[in-house]
């Protein structure tokens, strides 16, 4: 397989105030203000993740006793202006990746289909 095509995650193993472990993804990471933020999806552990509702996480840097440590983050109007920052940024990714797809040409105009519903060429 080529390189092109391989993706691996950014895994982030968290354990919650209960002391319970969640594979988290990476999905960004922004400094705003001179804070760190990351935004994070659960990460899929089954092949029915396409019926699960997925939760945008966005947890902040912070230091506890000398050590980075992700954590919720609790002004309500700093956790908004970092929720938009994801969420706008989120909505480009998106509409630049339908951009390219309207603009791609797959040659598919001159594909005809036989009665079992596979596709060739007609010469």
């Amino acid at each position: 397989m080529s390189e092109m095509n391989e993706f691996t995650p950014e895994l982030f193993e968290l354990i919650d105030e209960h002391g319970n472990k969640r594979n988290f993804e990476l999905v960004d990471a922004v400094e705003l203000n001179g804070e760190q933020y990351f935004a994070m999806l659960p990460a899929i552990e089954d092949e029915n993740f396409l019926n699960t509702n997925l939760e945008l996480i966005i947890l902040k840097v912070i230091d506890e006793n000398g050590e980075e440590v992700l954590a919720s983050i609790d002004d309500d109007n700093e956790f908004e202006e970092v929720y938009n920052y994801f969420i706008n940024d989120i909505e480009e990714a998106y509409e630049d990746a339908d951009d390219d797809y309207e603009s791609w040409d797959c040659g598919c105009d001159s594909l005809v289909y036989d009665e079992d519903g596979y596709a060739y060429e007609e010469v």
